[in-house]
This record gives C-alpha cells, sequence and structure tokens, in this order.
C-alpha cells in the first residue's frame, strides 16, 4: 500500500499542489509554516476523514475559498484507486472513488490505511481520556472501516439520549415531572451501539497491548516496561471472556443503565457507556499521567504508534507511515529505533524544518517546500 500521487486545490494554505511519490521514503523539508505539514495532513485525511491537528473541518479550507479538494491515487494490493474528497464547511462533505461518486464520504475508508506520529501526540499520555479514546476508534476504524458507521451511530444516540435527560432533569429541577417515556428505547439503542464498539475496543487491547509493551521496551530499554489495560464504566460488572461477547455487553450496559438512571436524570447526562470509559497507560507501578517525565512520555506515545503500524501491518496491509516533524523532538536513541521501523516501511512520509534532524537510515525522496511551492531535489 502507497500513495503515488497526490493533489490538493485550496487545502490550507495551498492553492493547488501536485506530487508524484515512489514506494520508500519522502522527506518534506521547510521552514515552519511553509506548508509541509498540511502536505501529510492531507494524505492522513484520505484515510481517517479528520485531521490529527484540528477537530472540525473548517481550517482545513483555505482562506477565502469555499471548498477544499483532495485528490490521491493509492496503490492498494497492487490495484490503482483514484480517491477524491471535497471539503466543504457547512455542508454534507463529498467523495468519489475512480471518477464515480459515493454514498458517503466513509465508503473511502480502508483504501489507505495510515499510522501518524507527531508532536499532537503527547496528549496521548498526558492529555484527557478523550484523546485515548479518540487513539482507540480511530485504530478500530482503520482495522475495519465498517466500525466508522458503528462510532458515528453510538455519537447520535448518545446525543439524543443526553438531551432528552438534560430537559428531563432540568424540568424536575423546576418542580415538574419532566418525560422521560422514551427512555427506555434510547437506553436500548445505547447499549446495542455501545455493545458492539465495547467489544471491538476491548478485543482491540487486547491484541495491542503486547506490541505497545515490547515496542516501548526497544525504544525505552533503560526505562521500567509499561502496560494498557482498558477500564469500563461497568467496573467489575463487565463480563469477560478470552473475546468480548457484544450480547453480555449489551446486557451488562442495560443493567448498569437502569441502576444509574436516578443519578443521570438528576445530572442530565449519560454516565455509562464507551464515551466514558478509559484507556489506561501504566509506567512501572504508577499511572503514566502524571508520573512520566518528559522522555518516557514521547517514548510511551512513540510505542502506541508503533504498536498500532505493527498491528495494521500483521492484519496483512501494510500502512503508510507519516512522521511529522517528531525528529527534532526525539533523542539519539529514540531517533534511530524510530528510523529502524521506517527505515523497512513500504512507505514512509517525513517532514522536517532542517534536514540534519532527518536519520541517515532514511535515505530517499527529498522534497523542498518553501513560498508556497513544493520541489523534489532529490
Amino acid at each position: 500500500m502507497y500513495v503515488r500521487h497526490l493533489q490538493v486545490v485550496d487545502f490550507r494554505s495551498w492553492a493547488q499542489a501536485d506530487l508524484a511519490f515512489d514506494p520508500g521514503v519522502s522527506v518534506f523539508v521547510g521552514s515552519n509554516g511553509q506548508g509541509k505539514t498540511n502536505l501529510v495532513e492531507a494524505i492522513g485525511y484520505v484515510a481517517t476523514l479528520g485531521s490529527h491537528r484540528v477537530a472540525t473541518d473548517a481550517p482545513l479550507v483555505r482562506t477565502g475559498s469555499p471548498r477544499a479538494v483532495i485528490r490521491a491515487a493509492v496503490v492498494n494490493a497492487g490495484r490503482e484507486l483514484l480517491v477524491e474528497l471535497e471539503i466543504t464547511p457547512g455542508k454534507a462533505n463529498r467523495a468519489r472513488i475512480n471518477r464515480g461518486p459515493v454514498p458517503r464520504p466513509r465508503e473511502v475508508l480502508g483504501i489507505l490505511r495510515t499510522v501518524l506520529f507527531a508532536p499532537e501526540d503527547l496528549a496521548l499520555v498526558r492529555g484527557d481520556p478523550g484523546e485515548r479514546r479518540k487513539f482507540m476508534d480511530d485504530l478500530l476504524v482503520a482495522r475495519a472501516p465498517r466500525y466508522a458507521g458503528i462510532r458515528s451511530d453510538y455519537e447520535r444516540v448518545l446525543k439524543q439520549r443526553s438531551a432528552l435527560l438534560k430537559s428531563a432533569g432540568a424540568a424536575r429541577r423546576a418542580g415538574g415531572r419532566g418525560d422521560l417515556s422514551t427512555l427506555e428505547v434510547w437506553d436500548g439503542h445505547l447499549a446495542a451501539q455501545g455493545a458492539q464498539l465495547l467489544a471491538a475496543r476491548l478485543d482491540l487491547i487486547d491484541d495491542l497491548a503486547p506490541l505497545v509493551a515490547a515496542n516501548y521496551a526497544g525504544v525505552a530499554p533503560e526505562s521500567r516496561p509499561v502496560s494498557i489495560r482498558y477500564r469500563s464504566t461497568l467496573g467489575d460488572a463487565l463480563p469477560r471472556r478470552e473475546r468480548a461477547d457484544v450480547a453480555e455487553l449489551e446486557a451488562a450496559l442495560l443493567a448498569e443503565i437502569a441502576r444509574v438512571r436516578p443519578q443521570e436524570v438528576e445530572r442530565g447526562v449519560c454516565l455509562v457507556g464507551p464515551h466514558r470509559d478509559e484507556l489506561e497507560l501504566t509506567l512501572g507501578d504508577n499511572p503514566a499521567k502524571g508520573y512520566a517525565s518528559h522522555g518516557e512520555s514521547w517514548s510511551f506515545a512513540l510505542a502506541l504508534r508503533l504498536g498500532a503500524y505493527d498491528l495494521l501491518r500483521d492484519d496483512g496491509a501494510e500502512p503508510v507511515l507519516v512522521l511529522d516533524d517528531v525528529f527534532a523532538e526525539l533523542d539519539r536513541r529514540r531517533r534511530q529505533q524510530l528510523a529502524k521501523v521506517a527505515a523497512n516501511a513500504e512507505q514512509v512520509l517525513v517532514t522536517a524544518a532542517v534536514a540534519e534532524d532527518v536519520p541517515e537510515e532514511l535515505a530517499g525522496a527529498r522534497y523542498q517546500v518553501r513560498d508556497g511551492e513544493v520541489n523534489r531535489v532529490r
């Protein structure tokens, strides 16, 4: 799997850019603010329909333009597919595959897989639980694109049920009764969709945990060992088998929802479900957040991404590895470990402010990004 060609129109700072790629290493070199990260961000958007830098699409459209367009020719298992995405703030985005329109943009998911490591990944260790939930769910979708629909359906049900609880809670605090006549229906929907998402996350972390531990040991052999563990709002009521059982999880979610219903109505929020779960990161005997040093936090974030890369590669389709301005953040040992992995990837895209930041092991194509132009120089 690799990207053979990329074209962007009115994407971020680029009025237009047109690039051809080969398998192997491609390095974009340019000063900060020249737009090199915008190019790999566009490739990441093709893979995930999202950005690693912003939560909404509006900043992706060049100022003054009504829409942005990304076109990527992707070679997947010997077959080339052209993916075209049109991003229009305030309207539904549109997508085409091989010039033919598709009903929903998420139909393109799975054509390209990427694993991206960027400075923002420090939030995986030091940030809020939402960062780690997003990491899990993005990886789920990369492994099996159908989970994009399950994730979307769960978020829709959660929004509806939360609005019902909020309005009912406000009514009761004002002396009324609040209309909860449809709450049980939404309970069922939340449990059904939540069980599918929860089961997938549990199986994912079972598969990912040993890969993360091994990668951390390789990146930081002198450090304490690390582990990752899924913590559910079900607590001790979480049924576990060797692989998660959706029906059992749905029943457990329904029971727990019924148990905490008075608190939910009082507070006006959904207290049970995958939206409140956590991926616990442990360094030695302590939580990584608050106990890991700066270097240990970087190592843990890198181990999570390299673990994800190994997992996707083991699934049979090696992802494109994207390293966005990270070598300047790493010490010599971590640079070497990352370069060792990257050198063996089918395709790796690297951005750097100065060429000297990129390890010598990553020889390959070089692109100079300057003054609104990108040119191949080697």
